[in-house]
């Protein structure tokens, strides 16, 4: 008798899904939902939006490369991105109130090449500039600059990594910067 070679008796795994491709319409659409969600204050679903090893960063001076070795204005891991969310929707949060209103309008969207990386796993990474109309208190104001997103693509959708957010005016003196820009 000869011995016959071991066979799974139950059908094979699925393969796993493959992440869709994101051009530069899709990646458009992801930046535009993201405008939208944050101005709105819909913070749980702009969080929703982050890898969970995702980090949120505005450099405190142009050109810079590092943000631990040098200060920045922000350099936030979901943790930090989530205790500013929640001091964001606090009633008691008198330096809120009332709440902010914003309105972003997000252009010149170009996917950029990936290798400049540097490490972070970004299976994409896209560039665009932004301008942000601020109304609180009876005073407006207005911020503008880049932002850089290093993302994951996945089953689910885009996931952020690395959110880069360079100001014009990074080094200049600023009013109070409470909100995510």
């Amino acid at each position: 008798m000869t011995a016959t070679p071991n066979r799974p008796s139950a059908a094979p795994a699925p393969a796993p899904a493959l992440a869709p491709a994101l051009d530069r319409a899709g990646a458009e659409a992801f930046l535009f939902r993201e405008a939208r969600l944050l101005d709105e204050g819909r913070w749980d679903d702009w969080l929703d939006l982050f890898a969970p090893e995702g980090m949120y960063w505005v450099p405190l001076a142009r050109g810079q490369n590092d943000p631990v070795d040098h200060a920045s204005l922000f350099h936030e891991d979901a943790l930090m991105r989530e205790v500013r969310a929640r001091r964001l929707q606090d009633a008691h949060a008198w330096s809120r109130q009332p709440a902010a209103r914003t309105a972003r309008i997000v252009g010149n969207v170009q996917v950029l090449d990936p290798a400049g990386d540097a490490g972070r796993g970004a299976d994409l990474v896209v560039g665009s500039t932004f301008h942000l109309l601020e109304w609180h208190r009876g005073r407006q104001r207005m911020l503008g600059g880049f932002y850089t997103h290093h993302l994951r693509l996945g089953p689910d959708g885009p996931r952020i990594l690395l959110k880069r957010v360079d100001l014009i005016d990074c080094d200049g003196a600023h009013d109070i910067l409470e909100g995510f820009l």
